[in-house]
């Protein structure tokens, strides 16, 4: 039991860590791009996610029709989102990322990484090797979780 504690913690310990600096490097990307953080989470959401509806993105992000729409509004006036007819329903409008604000996400994800580089740096090869193989454990149980 102890032993479970223990490793429950220290999971939890890199998880706070982790977060903090992948936030922190979202958030200084953000400001140096003028954007907020909710027009950010909009452009991940369909890098990630695809295309999709107006609804979809008031739903996901729990706001409401009109402030979904001002914050799309102004990513479509900055070049990095494109509305297109939907062909499912003609009265609703799809939401596509741009070539534009699909490398300006690929640019944030791969600042976000670079304390990783610099962490990966202070490491010996020999804990870099322990440390992948426990990220491949948790990778895949993380991902037997969501099935």
């Amino acid at each position: 039991m102890k032993n479970k504690d223990q490793f429950s913690k220290t999971l939890r310990a890199w998880m706070d860590a982790f977060m903090h600096r992948s936030m922190r490097g979202w958030n200084h990307f953000a400001k140096s791009t003028g954007l907020s953080m909710p027009q950010i989470s909009i452009l991940m959401q369909l890098y990630h996610r695809g295309p999709c509806g107006m609804s979809e993105i008031s739903e996901r992000f729990d706001i409401s029709a009109a402030a979904a729409s001002q914050l799309v509004e102004k990513l479509v006036q900055a070049g990095y989102l494109e509305r297109a007819e939907d062909p499912a329903d003609r009265r609703a409008k799809l939401l596509t990322l741009s070539a534009k604000g699909s490398e300006f996400i690929k640019q944030g994800i791969e600042e976000r990484y670079l304390w990783m580089d610099d962490l990966a740096a202070t490491l010996s090869a020999e804990d870099q090797k322990k440390v992948s193989e426990a990220l491949v454990l948790l990778t895949n149980a993380a991902k037997e979780m969501d099935k």
